[in-house]
C-alpha cells in the first residue's frame, strides 16, 4: 500500500492517535462523539469504557475505517485512516486482529478450519505452515484437542480460545476486543479476563478493548479511556479513575462497590 505524505505522520509512542473526532447520525439530530482526543500507546493494552451509546463502539469503527469522521482525523501507526480509499483498506486492516463480542466463529467449520481461515484466504502459505500455525495458535491459548470439533460443541470459553487464536493467527500488530466478556457467566469472564492477561504479557500487542466490565478493566489495564456523552471524561492510568471527579463515574464505581459488596 502506497502512502501518500499526507497519510503519514510521526506519532511517537502512540499506534493509534484521535484528533477532534466528531460523528453524528440521523442527518446530525444524533451526535455520538462530540470532538474525541485520545491516543493508545504502542504495546499498551486499553480499556475503552463509558455507558452504552457513548461512542465507544463508534470509535472502534473509525479506528478499523468503517465509518469516516465529520471532522478530526484518526491515524493508525502514522497512518490517517479517514484518507484510504477501498483499495487501501484490506491491506490497511491487516495490521489488526478482533475479537468480537459473539466470537463470529462460523458454525459449519471446525475449530482448525476457523483459526485456518485468515491464512487460506489472504495468504500463499502451504497447508503444512496453516496447519502448523493454526495449531501452534490455538496451543498457545489453551486448546491442545478437538480441533475437529464444531463451535455448536464449544463451551463459551472455548468459543473465545478459537476466536482469539483465529485473531492473532496473522500476527497483527494491534489487537482489538469488542465486549469480550459481555453477557458471559462468572467463570468464563474469568477465563477471558485471564486469555486477555496472557496475550498481553506474551505478545506485547497494542490492545484495545471496549467494555463495560470495570473490574477487568482495573485488573488488567495499562490505560482507561472513560467515554460519556460524546466525549473524553477520564484517560489515565487505572488508579486514577477512583480519583476521577466526573460525577458519572464515581456513580459508576460506586454501583460496582455496591454490586461487589452483595456478592461477598
Amino acid at each position: 500500500m502506497s502512502l501518500s505524505p499526507s497519510q503519514k505522520q510521526t506519532s511517537g509512542d502512540a499506534a493509534i492517535v484521535v484528533e477532534n473526532l466528531h460523528k453524528s447520525f440521523k442527518d446530525g439530530r444524533y451526535r455520538v462523539l462530540q470532538g474525541i482526543d485520545v491516543s493508545f500507546a504502542r504495546g499498551q493494552l486499553t480499556y475503552v469504557l463509558g455507558p452504552s451509546g457513548t461512542g465507544k463502539s463508534v470509535l472502534l469503527k473509525h479506528v478499523l475505517g468503517l465509518l469516516h469522521p465529520e471532522r478530526g482525523r484518526v491515524l493508525v501507526e502514522g497512518v490517517e485512516v479517514g484518507k484510504l480509499g477501498p483499495s487501501d483498506l484490506p491491506a490497511f486492516r491487516t495490521r489488526f486482529g478482533v475479537l468480537f463480542q459473539n466470537s463470529a466463529l462460523f458454525d459449519s467449520m471446525s475449530v482448525f478450519e476457523n483459526v485456518a481461515f485468515p491464512l487460506r484466504e489472504h495468504t500463499k502459505l502451504s497447508e503444512r505452515e496453516i496447519r502448523s500455525r493454526a495449531e501452534g495458535a490455538l496451543t498457545k491459548l489453551g486448546m491442545e484437542a478437538g480441533f475437529d470439533k464444531l463451535p455448536s460443541e464449544l463451551s463459551g470459553g472455548m468459543k473465545k480460545r478459537v476466536a482469539l487464536a483465529r485473531a492473532i493467527i496473522r500476527e497483527p500488530s494491534i489487537l482489538l476486543y469488542d465486549e469480550p466478556t459481555t453477557g458471559l457467566d462468572p467463570v468464563t469472564r474469568t477465563t477471558v479476563d485471564e486469555l486477555i492477561g496472557q496475550l498481553k504479557d506474551e505478545l506485547h500487542l497494542t490492545s484495545v478493548v471496549i467494555s463495560h466490565d470495570l473490574p477487568s478493566a482495573l485488573m488488567l489495564a495499562d490505560h482507561i479511556v472513560f467515554l460519556y456523552g460524546g466525549k473524553v471524561a477520564y484517560s489515565g492510568e487505572p488508579a486514577g479513575l477512583r480519583k476521577a471527579k466526573h460525577p458519572v463515574i464515581q456513580d459508576v464505581l460506586r454501583a460496582e462497590e455496591r454490586m461487589a459488596k452483595a456478592m461477598a
